[in-house]
């Protein structure tokens, strides 16, 4: 601390709390860590709402009991709600001093998602102030939002819909030139020149999106560029060989791969994700719901272990001559029980025997079971996303519009 004593204290709603500069430095509240760093009385106002020099008295106008129970998880670790308060308001408090919804009890968790979901609320924390921009930073600022952000502006909604009518086109394409009509050598020559206009937009895009982009690391490693690269890379990878080999048996040797190379085209549909809420979504409850995702593979493959090697004893394990031969084995048998658990039953494979019919009963029984449990978490998971990338995007859009008219 630049000021003051070595002595800090906190007035928060009329309660004091006394620290050393060196305890406020490694307490985990991201608030009083950046107080530590202030080496002026303009940052430090930015972060407290008044300070007094001769005291080194510093005054936050937030709720004094939770931030007193705040203190009480640092000392103890276990962080719960204040009786009596608001789950909502709690939470705010908490995104104010710099903590997270994980840093709850699981109990107080649940009571917080539950809230949430009820009311369609979401805080997000306060963003680190910035300085004024350079008017070339300000230039490339409003490149980026312009390919990265849809509903920022005119231009971005112009280049948003003209990215998703290539996708579509390319897809179409790509679909069309399986057909045995398509085939022909004119044919073959307009897709060319219509793959290779789709394939240039998409290269200058990505380009473009890198070339402005704040850090070119974090680029290179978010899941939306690394599609686009598997998505682009393939036709410039077939063009070459064909130029390298020709139109001889070295390009039928090389048949293959170069079918496999077009084929990973179909990444594009996934670039609709940039510009689709509901995508968008999808993602984000992968991204968070991943341990439900875990917990339901594992279900399904424990249950499969089991079926699939009792279905294989009763139906040809015990009658090795005249037994069912669509079961001669366990991982045959396997896939009568994922389609069986799925209730998808596709019926080139079933149960002769009385006890594989029961057996497959409660395969079914347990199956939709078993589904449904994660289910639930997922779909709230989705439920909050989906409110919560829009509560985003409103506000983005509002502030721009707010930026738009001064």
């Amino acid at each position: 601390m630049k000021f003051g004593g070595s002595l800090c204290t906190l007035n928060v709603g009329g309660r004091k709390f006394s620290f050393s500069a060196e305890l406020m430095k490694r307490l985990p509240l991201s608030r009083l860590s950046r107080l530590h760093r202030c080496v002026s009385e303009s940052e430090l106002l930015e972060l407290c709402d008044d300070y007094d020099r001769d005291r080194n008295e510093f005054f936050f106008d937030r709720h004094s009991e939770a931030f007193s129970f705040i203190m009480l998880y640092l000392q103890h670790g276990k962080l719960r709600f204040v009786p009596h308060m608001c789950e909502l308001s709690f939470y705010n408090e908490m995104l104010y001093w710099g903590l997270e919804s994980g840093d709850l009890q699981p109990c107080c968790q649940r009571r917080l998602d539950d809230r949430l979901s009820d009311c369609f609320v979401h805080f997000f924390p306060e963003e680190e102030p910035r300085g004024p921009e350079e008017p070339e930073n300000r230039w490339l600022e409003r490149m980026r939002r312009t390919f990265e952000e849809p509903t920022s502006s005119l231009v971005a909604q112009i280049l948003a819909s003209v990215s998703m009518l290539f996708v579509v086109i390319s897809m179409v394409m790509l679909c069309a030139s399986t057909l045995p009509d398509w085939k022909t050598p004119e044919t073959l020559d307009q897709h060319r020149i219509i793959e290779a206009v789709c394939i240039g937009w998409f290269t200058a895009e990505c380009i473009i999106r890198f070339l402005v982009s704040k850090d070119k690391c974090e680029f290179v490693r978010r899941p939306l560029n690394i599609i686009d690269l598997l998505a682009i890379t393939p036709y410039y990878i077939s063009v070459t060989v064909t130029n390298l080999t020709g139109e001889n048996s070295q390009l039928q040797r090389a048949g293959v791969t170069l079918r496999v190379l077009r084929i990973l085209r179909i990444f594009w549909v996934i670039k609709l994700a940039r510009h689709f809420l509901g995508l968008q979504t999808l993602g984000l409850t992968l991204r968070r719901c991943y341990r439900e995702m875990m917990m339901l593979l594992i279900f399904v493959f424990v249950a499969m272990a089991i079926f699939s090697a009792l279905a294989q004893l009763l139906e040809h394990g015990l009658d090795l001559e005249s037994g069912n031969q669509a079961y001669a084995s366990i991982p045959a048998a396997s896939w009568w029980v994922i389609i069986s658990m799925t209730t998808v039953g596709y019926g080139d494979m079933y149960p002769v025997t009385v006890a594989g019919r029961v057996l497959g009963g409660l395969c079914v029984v347990s199956g939709i079971v078993l589904l449904a449990l994660p289910i639930t978490f997922i779909y709230h998971s989705f439920i909050q996303c989906y409110h919560e990338l829009k509560v985003r995007s409103a506000r983005c859009t509002h502030s721009l519009s707010a930026e738009f008219i001064h």
